[in-house]
């Protein structure tokens, strides 16, 4: 018998300095049985931070030919294509042709990933925008998990501030560049 994702509710009070962007999202995010709690975490704080009319969670997990994360417009083209996670070389270049926009926020030790997409034929590879996603904030978020969860999550200058009940965590949301 397959298992089946589990549904989690996000009730998420955003305010976004940086980009102007202030909000109430009540989000449902399905999380796959093979999805780790951190790249649940982590996906959630990226749909976040790109938060924008026509983003939504794709069938990324299941479907390998889907991001995470994609943004549409009104004709349902994908206009943005966000991954989670260390993306194969291969994967970055087929979504860089497919879409004007890629971004990818990275949770874990990106040096053996970067390094391993050094001179790889990535399309328009310094187009790509890669954000590091501070690693005890990923943590912590993922160690308070639960089915139904409220926070408020607050971007500024570059800072990440996630309040939860009875608990608050912030990090840096680092730009990093692939190497050429």
């Amino acid at each position: 018998m397959a298992l089946s994702s589990t549904v989690f509710i996000f009730e998420i009070d955003l305010a976004d300095s940086d980009r102007g962007v202030f909000d109430s999202l009540a989000l449902r995010a399905a999380r796959h049985p093979s999805e780790s709690d951190e790249f649940l975490a982590a996906r959630v704080l990226a749909y976040c931070l790109e938060y924008t009319a026509g983003i939504e969670f794709s069938r990324g997990l299941s479907d390998a030919d889907e991001p995470p994360i994609s943004v549409r417009d009104l004709t349902g083209r994908m206009t943005s294509w966000i991954d989670v996670g260390t993306p194969s070389a291969e994967r970055l270049h087929r979504a860089s042709k497919a879409v004007p926009r890629v971004a990818v926020y990275v949770h874990k030790n990106t040096g053996q990933w970067l390094e391993g997409l050094r001179g790889a034929r990535i399309h328009r590879g310094d187009a790509i925008q890669i954000r590091q996603l501070d690693r005890p904030l990923v943590d912590a978020l993922a160690a308070r998990l639960e089915r139904r969860m409220p926070m408020t999550v607050s971007v500024g200058g570059g800072e990440l501030f996630v309040a939860l009940p009875g608990a608050e965590f912030s990090g840096p949301v680092l730009p990093l560049a692939l190497a050429t």
